[in-house]
């Protein structure tokens, strides 16, 4: 499994539309991935899951992928999260 760490940089954290564009993001690839904030871990290919977690501009979430293109994931999902 591999694992980052990014600051989420959209001013509206990952709600609503950057939140469905990382969802959206995330089902592009075969690998499982998670999103970790505040000791709480969403699915990253659920948009209800996601939302849940409450991610505002600024905060520190994991990034956790586990599959043949995890890497890549984590790195598509880095440029969503902090509005790359």
């Amino acid at each position: 499994m591999r694992e980052i760490e990014v600051t989420v940089g959209h001013p509206e954290g990952l709600h609503a539309r950057p939140a469905a564009r990382f969802v959206q993001t995330a089902r592009r690839f075969r690998s499982r991935v998670w999103v970790v904030y505040s000791g709480r871990e969403a699915d990253a290919k659920s948009l209800l899951s996601l939302l849940a977690l409450g991610v505002e501009q600024g905060a520190v979430v994991t990034l956790r992928a586990e599959g043949e293109d995890a890497e890549e994931a984590l790195e598509a999902l880095r440029g969503v999260a902090t509005g790359s």
